[in-house]
């Protein structure tokens, strides 16, 4: 599987500590004039991620969480066949969708209740509702759960080639 590099590891107070010191570059710079390289053109916050093989048409069960990890092996995520047709599902039903188990508030794993069809997080209670893209339903996370961008192909493996929202502890993503 390829590797995606785009983690960070930064705390707020290393943050602070360093926007301080970038702040106080950007004052001498607006004092001596624009450096060079900062008249280059922005990168791009987009990330092409790879398509990855996920499963199989016949790896899922109805209601059931089939862990795999997208874009890289250090972010879990599942596959559910919802059973019902939801927006954004594809396959024969367009009920199968995936999505990140890494909570987009602080980092825990989530864990998916079938009674609900919701991924919970065990630290703050965020919910995220899997029939209406990974919507929040509670807690305190302050964004959707990330979806993958998921196609089938004829043989019924599926892919993963993309994700709607960014990963928690990730530089870029689709800012």
């Amino acid at each position: 599987m390829p590797k995606c590099d785009l983690k960070v590891d930064i705390n707020r107070r290393l943050f602070l500590s360093r926007g301080s010191a970038a702040l106080a570059a950007g004052a001498a710079v607006a004092v001596t004039g624009v450096p060079q390289e900062a008249k280059a053109k922005p990168a791009s916050a987009r990330v092409d991620y790879p398509s990855n093989r996920l499963a199989n048409l016949k790896d899922l069960k109805v209601n059931e969480a089939f862990d795999v990890a997208y874009p890289d092996a250090d972010a879990p995520g599942v596959l559910l066949k919802l059973g019902t047709p939801v927006e954004g599902g594809i396959g024969p039903d367009n009920d199968i969708v995936g999505f990140t188990a890494i909570c987009p508030h602080k980092g825990f794993p989530l864990a998916y209740k079938a009674d609900e069809k919701a991924l919970s997080c065990p630290g703050h209670y965020s919910r995220f509702d899997c029939e209406k893209g990974g919507h929040q339903i509670w807690g305190h996370a302050t964004q959707n759960l990330p979806q993958y961008t998921l196609r089938i192909d004829a043989k019924g493996d599926i892919y993963a080639e993309g994700l709607d929202e960014l990963l928690y502890g990730r530089l870029s993503n689709v800012l």
